[in-house]
C-alpha cells in the first residue's frame, strides 16, 4: 500500500552499482531502510544530494509490515536548505544533531512528538539568526525528553551534588566516580531549567532559549562531555560520539 509522509534522512549506504540504501526517521512509520534504485546514475531523475544528512523530504512509499527493507514511489525535497550548507557552524552542528540521533533512536513505529522535534530543530537551526554555540547542548538535553531520560530538578541549597547515574541531585558525595562538583552541578542545572520545557510542544512557541544563557568555551565544552557521558549510562549501547570533536574546534 502507498503512503504519503515526511521524512528526515539519518544515514546512506551505498548497494549494488547505483543504488542506495537510505535510513529515513519518517513522520508514520519511525525509523524506517529504503532501497533507492538507480539513484547513482547519472542519467536518474532522483538525485545523490537528497540524502545528505538531516535533509527533510516528503515521500510516496510502499510500505509492508515486518519488512526491514522498504521501497520508495516518489521523493521530494521538502525544505532546501538557505544557509547550512553555507555556514560551517551550521552544518557542523547538523552533523553532531545527525550522528547523536541516528545513534539513539532505533524506533520503527510513529512518534509524532519526536519527529516534529526534530523537524523543528532542522527548520530552526536553518532559520536562526541567533547565536548558536550552545545550539548542540540544548538540543541534546531537549531530546532527553523524547528518550524519556531528562534529569530531575531537584537542584537546592542542600542538593548541589549532580549523581549522572541516577540522574538527580543529592547532597553527598556518591560511592561512584560518575557526579559533579558543586560548580558543575550549578552549571548543569541552570542548563537544565531552560532546556525544562519541550519547545515544540502544545500551546509552546517553537524557539530556542539559546541567548538565554551564556556559557564560556570551557564551560560549554565541560557540559557537553557531561551530556554525552550521561547518554552512555542511561542508554544502552550508546557509545558516544566523533563528530562533537571536530564542533568543539569550529564553535571555539
Amino acid at each position: 500500500m502507498l503512503h504519503s509522509t515526511r521524512g528526515i534522512v539519518f544515514h546512506s549506504t551505498k548497494y549494488a552499482e547505483s543504488s542506495l540504501i537510505v535510513k529515513i526517521y519518517t513522520g508514520l512509520f519511525g525509523l524506517q531502510s529504503y532501497l533507492v534504485k538507480g539513484v547513482r546514475n547519472p542519467k536518474s531523475k532522483i538525485k545523490p544530494g537528497l540524502f545528505q544528512p538531516l535533509t527533510l523530504l516528503d515521500l510516496v512509499v510502499y510500505h509492508r509490515e515486518k519488512h526491514s527493507l522498504q521501497s520508495v514511489k516518489e521523493i521530494r525535497l521538502a525544505h532546501p536548505y538557505h544557509s547550512i550548507p553555507f555556514d560551517i557552524r551550521k552544518s557542523s552542528l547538523v552533523l553532531f544533531i545527525n550522528e547523536l540521533v541516528y545513534k539513539v533512536i532505533r524506533e520503527e513505529e510513529t512518534n509524532p512528538s519526536l519527529f516534529e522535534f526534530l523537524w523543528g530543530t532542522c527548520l530552526r537551526l536553518d532559520e536562526t539568526d541567533e547565536p548558536i554555540s550552545s545550539f548542540h547542548l540544548f538540543f541534546a538535553m531537549h531530546l532527553c525528553h523524547h528518550l524519556g531520560i531528562f534529569p530531575h530538578l531537584n537542584h537546592s541549597t542542600s542538593l548541589q551534588i549532580f549523581n549522572l547515574r541516577e540522574g538527580h541531585f543529592q547532597s553527598a558525595v556518591p560511592e561512584h566516580p560518575y557526579y559533579l562538583n558543586p560548580e558543575n552541578s550549578q552549571q548543569f542545572h541552570a542548563l537544565l531549567e531552560v532546556c525544562s520545557f519541550d519547545p515544540y510542544g502544545p500551546g509552546e512557541v517553537a524557539r530556542w532559549r539559546s541567548g538565554e544563557i551564556s556559557l564560556r568555551a570551557e564551560v560549554r565544552d565541560q557540559l557537553l562531555e557531561t551530556i554525552l557521558l550521561y547518554y552512555q549510562l542511561h542508554l544502552p549501547g550508546f557509545k558516544g560520539l566523533q563528530s562533537h570533536q571536530i564542533l568543539r574546534t569550529v564553535l571555539s
